[in-house]
């Protein structure tokens, strides 16, 4: 089968050789430019040469992404868009995990500095002072997925949890609930204090008594830390009629506490997770969730890296996805559930 060329996908995006070669190499160029020319190259399965352009141009052509956990689900949708961007352009990823441990974030970082990669996408559960100045200090275009503190000029993908905080919340309400629990995240990361207090914000906006809105905090964003948080809201015997958590792993888990003291859902407890990963479809009942784009904020951090690593002085940017909810079984109303 013979390779596809450069040409090839000039002519099949409809632009100058030149055009093309400009996306492939992370320049300015138009979003409607990019896209044709991102789309040639994936219908043309269309791979360039990775010793010919790092000889050429003193690259590695990688990007290191780095992650807290490879198997979330949210950091795999998040880790396929920015795929799909780089490897359109040209680029290898390379993927990291930190354990939610800022100090292998920072080991990543002096890595990439060493050469080791281009460019660096990453998304950590917690943003100690000293990965902040590692990460302004890099030598290599950087770009942070989640929230940076004020006054930190590195690009900046972020999602409005705490709109989808209020989502969720406001679906509840409407439900007719009025004890909603909340098993939220580790306090000291990012998701897990912002969500918190997000929750707290919109259950006195909504009027509700926070005595009757009891709270538990899970040791981690997983299935095993929402079912340990789950058995030790139940077992505080308070009572709820909805439950709103930190994230989708923490919901299943707390489901299927639920189910096992004879709870149901959603005629008992409505439920209700944050990312919307594939897995709400998976569980019975299928899981209601707010939606942070993690697939959209993969594909827009990758392409401000590729923005920077194209023009280095190029404006700082930031940028945030706003959140959806997505409502399904765990949530819905008698009437509208199937017979």
């Amino acid at each position: 089968m013979t390779r596809s060329t450069l040409t090839d996908v000039a002519r099949a995006a409809g632009v100058s050789i030149a055009s093309a070669s400009r996306v492939l190499n992370g320049m300015p160029a138009s979003d409607e430019m990019r896209q044709r020319v991102q789309a040639a190259v994936l219908a043309l399965d269309y791979r360039p040469d990775p010793a010919a352009r790092s000889l050429k141009n003193g690259r590695t052509e990688q990007i290191a992404m780095v992650v807290d956990d490879l198997g979330n689900p949210a950091y795999i949708a998040m880790m396929r868009g920015v795929e799909r961007v780089t490897r359109a352009a040209g680029y290898r990823l390379q993927l990291s995990s930190t354990g939610a441990d800022p100090g292998l974030g920072l080991e990543v970082v002096h890595a990439v500095a060493r050469g080791y990669a281009d460019g660096l996408i990453i998304c950590p559960l917690r943003m100690s002072p000293e990965l902040v100045d590692g990460l302004q200090g890099s030598p290599v275009p950087v770009v942070v997925i989640g929230s940076l503190p004020r006054g930190v000029q590195i690009d900046n993908i972020s999602a409005d949890s705490a709109k989808g905080v209020r989502l969720a919340l406001d679906h509840l309400h409407e439900l007719g609930r009025r004890r909603i629990a909340f098993i939220g995240g580790p306090l000291g990361t990012t998701p897990g204090d912002r969500r918190l207090s997000a929750y707290l914000d919109t259950i006195r906006a909504l009027g509700l008594a926070e005595t009757d809105c009891p709270r538990v905090l899970a040791g981690g964003f997983t299935f095993e830390a929402g079912l340990s948080a789950a058995a030790q809201l139940l077992a505080t015997g308070a009572r709820f009629d909805a439950l709103l958590c930190a994230n989708d792993l923490i919901a299943i888990g707390a489901m299927r506490v639920l189910a096992d003291a004879g709870v149901r859902v959603p005629d008992d407890v409505c439920v209700v997770g944050m990312d919307d990963s594939e897995l709400c479809a998976l569980c019975t009942p299928t899981l209601t969730s707010v939606s942070l784009e993690a697939e959209k904020r993969g594909e827009r951090a990758a392409q401000l890296l590729l923005r920077r690593l194209g023009d280095p002085q190029a404006p700082t940017r930031r940028l945030r996805v706003p959140p959806a909810l997505a409502v399904r079984g765990s949530s819905r109303r008698s009437e509208e559930r199937a017979p």
